[in-house]
């Protein structure tokens, strides 16, 4: 890996699977000691056996319900009870519960706590114990950047994330600290393998049309460039959106193509 985090102890929400479980990896693998944290023991303490007996390196696990804050405290203490420090916060947790314009007060508030105000909470907890180059890295989704027919809540947070990471980054600047956001597109996760019934074959070729790079991204992809941020390598680098996308991102409605290919694919 490039970039170097030995010694540093980071902590990552929702990574029991899928992308945060491989952000987990990728960290561990660039030297960070880890916690992992989420709601399934059982897959927690996998991946933490898989980090610590398989790869050698340190890592514990936190299972908890990011909307209580008590269980964040606990969090955070007992990081600062085994590795003495917090250095980096990845912001990875969220569902996506959405029903669009017809969701729920209830699903509405179950959103936004989780994927937006429990980052925003996690935060204020860690960031009394970070010192001067510490990081705290918000994964936004190009998700929050586009218009999106039939959904709202999850579009919503993560459009507020990206906000939320220009407000932070001023805030803390002042420290010493830094705050980036990290935005994947299609990523290679449960969510996505499901929807392609596990084909990486059939996932790839029903994404490039939407990727001029001409499929999904995996997860290490999007663990490298948080590992990139969180390193000193990129000291000079806060407040905002790192989008890692394939280039979906740069693409209008016409995919790139122009009027001439539309206007002929028509006749």
């Amino acid at each position: 890996m490039s970039a170097d985090l030995t010694g540093k102890v980071a902590i990552v929400t929702g990574s029991t699977h899928g992308v945060g479980a491989d952000i987990a990896r990728v960290l561990s693998a660039s030297g960070a000691h880890v916690v992992v944290v989420g709601r399934s023991k059982d897959a927690g303490h996998e991946l933490v056996w898989e980090l610590t007996e398989r790869d050698g390196a340190q890592a514990i696990f936190c299972g908890m319900d990011i909307e209580q804050d008590a269980h964040i405290d606990q969090c955070v203490k007992t990081t600062l009870e085994r590795f003495g420090r917090i250095d980096i916060l990845v912001n990875n947790a969220c569902i996506y519960t959405d029903e669009g314009i017809a969701s729920s007060r209830a699903q509405w508030h179950q959103t936004l706590g989780v994927n937006l105000v429990s980052a925003a909470i996690f935060s204020q907890k860690v960031l009394p114990h970070m010192q001067r180059g510490s990081v705290i890295v918000n994964l936004g989704s190009v998700g929050g950047k586009f218009g999106s027919a039939g959904r709202a809540l999850y579009p919503a947070s993560k459009a507020a994330m990206l906000q939320l990471t220009k407000s932070m980054a001023v805030t803390v600047a002042p420290q010493g600290i830094r705050v980036v956001a990290v935005s994947p597109a299609w990523t290679w996760s449960p969510s996505v393998e499901s929807l392609s019934e596990g084909s990486r074959e059939r996932a790839d070729a029903v994404a490039a049309p939407l990727h001029p790079l001409g499929r999904v991204g995996d997860g290490a992809e999007v663990g490298n460039v948080v590992a990139f941020v969180c390193s000193d390598a990129a000291s000079w680098i806060t407040g905002v959106d790192i989008p890692v996308d394939g280039g979906y991102s740069v693409l209008g409605p016409d995919q790139g193509l122009g009027p001439r290919a539309w206007f002929e694919r028509g006749k």
